[in-house]
């Protein structure tokens, strides 16, 4: 598939890649530094691995590479590493991470003019790799929000007088979806349209998750069907990744038949809620045995609904600063876990929700006679409208909290 046919971030990453094998193959130029410019961490992984393949041999990795952090070494250090000659190695690889920290407080003149006086007469057995990775590219680069389109310039600006850009934007969905299909194919795999479109869609297209669950599904229906994994000596066979392999393999889209069930609690539509709930029970391959798992998620998604209505939070690029790294909903849940928060009036909806997954979950641990009898019971509650508490109850329970 033609770069052309890609979009910004793969096809930013196709050119890099090419030009990076041209000048190991000795038939195109090689620029002493490019700036990797972007958060796309599968996308960056690719244009390493074309660097490692072309310019680092794997014996002498431990001489010719080096990873190097401006948050611990000054950019001083790393030019100076950079115009040293290595006596084991005849070119040296250097990746300088955390370059965020020449565009903090002062102008940093000092580095710039080293920069500037080294990039004049370079060392040509050297290749400075700049990892600005504090920088989010959209898809579409024009969408780009203003603090990173502010933060990109000044890195045209300054390093990119010298230095190659390769712009690491996000990639969307329809690119999501090629990749993957042709991976599998590659592989000896046929992915039917419907299953890649839900792989895709349940891990919001992020790249790095869907190439960990590509290789799962690959090792599964491959391993099924007696196809090697490698493919060899199976032209006529492939391996067929059905709707059915991803909604089993794939936590992702698991995830979605529970923000499907949270949503019919949150709009108290307790049949829908209760077939919701079936459905997720007889589709595990654990069954009843899997009720601690469920409880666990529900519990999770309130309390993110809990944040979400607490920090007042109305759209998805706010989401992500509300919640924390470790505590957030896959990127395609976002909008329906606003939506579903907003639906309840009060802090005190979401907190008697906890309280009854809390007990439910201390019933389940108690080797109840039958496990779905509690969760159906639970999501029949939770799915209820409250009921009015009494003027003296109330305050007797204010009284005992306080």
């Amino acid at each position: 598939m033609t770069a052309s046919r890609w979009g910004a971030g793969f096809a930013a990453t196709g050119r890099f890649v090419a030009e990076i094998e041209a000048a190991a193959a000795g038939s195109g130029p090689l620029r002493p530094g490019y700036v990797l410019a972007g958060d796309e961490a599968f996308l960056f992984d690719r244009c390493r691995a074309a660097v490692l393949k072309a310019f680092v041999p794997q014996d002498l990795r431990d001489f010719s590479l080096s990873d190097l952090d401006l948050a611990a070494t000054s950019i001083f250090e790393v030019l100076d590493r950079a115009q040293t000659p290595s006596l084991m190695a005849p070119f040296q690889v250097i990746f300088v991470r955390n370059v965020r920290q020449l565009y903090t407080r002062g102008q940093k003149k000092d580095e710039f003019a080293a920069l500037d006086r080294y990039f004049r007469s370079p060392n040509p057995q050297a290749l400075l790799i700049f990892v600005a990775d504090f920088l989010r590219i959209p898809s579409d680069p024009r969408r780009m929000e203003l603090d990173d389109k502010n933060r990109f310039e000044r890195l045209t600006e300054t390093l990119g007088e010298h230095c190659g850009m390769v712009e690491l934007a996000r990639v969307n969905e329809e690119d999501a979806m090629r990749w993957t299909a042709a991976t599998a194919q590659e592989a000896g795999a046929r992915f039917e349209p419907d299953a890649v479109r839900e792989l895709v869609d349940a891990l919001g297209a992020d790249m790095m998750l869907v190439s960990s669950e590509l290789e799962k599904l690959l090792l599964y229906t491959l391993g099924r069907a007696g196809v090697p994994a490698d493919g060899s000596s199976s032209a006529g066979l492939r391996g067929r990744i059905t709707l059915g392999d991803v909604e089993t393999m794939v936590l992702g889209a698991k995830q979605r038949s529970l923000y499907e069930l949270t949503d019919a609690i949150s709009a108290r539509d307790r049949a829908r809620a209760l077939a919701l709930l079936h459905g997720l029970l007889n589709s595990s391959d654990a069954g009843e045995d899997a009720a601690i798992g469920h409880l666990y998620m529900l519990a999770r998604t309130f309390r993110q609904m809990l944040v979400i209505l607490e920090k007042n939070v109305r759209d998805s690029r706010a989401i992500w600063q509300a919640l924390w790294q470790g505590f957030r909903m896959p990127p395609f849940a976002a909008e329906d876990l606003i939506r579903q928060a907003r639906r309840y009036k009060s802090r005190r909806d979401l907190t008697r929700a906890l309280k009854l997954i809390a007990r439910a979950d201390l019933e389940l641990r108690s080797s109840p006679p039958d496990k779905r009898l509690v969760l159906e019971r639970l999501v029949y509650e939770l799915a209820s409208e409250p009921k009015p508490v009494s003027p003296l109850f109330a305050s007797t329970q204010l009284s005992f909290e306080v």
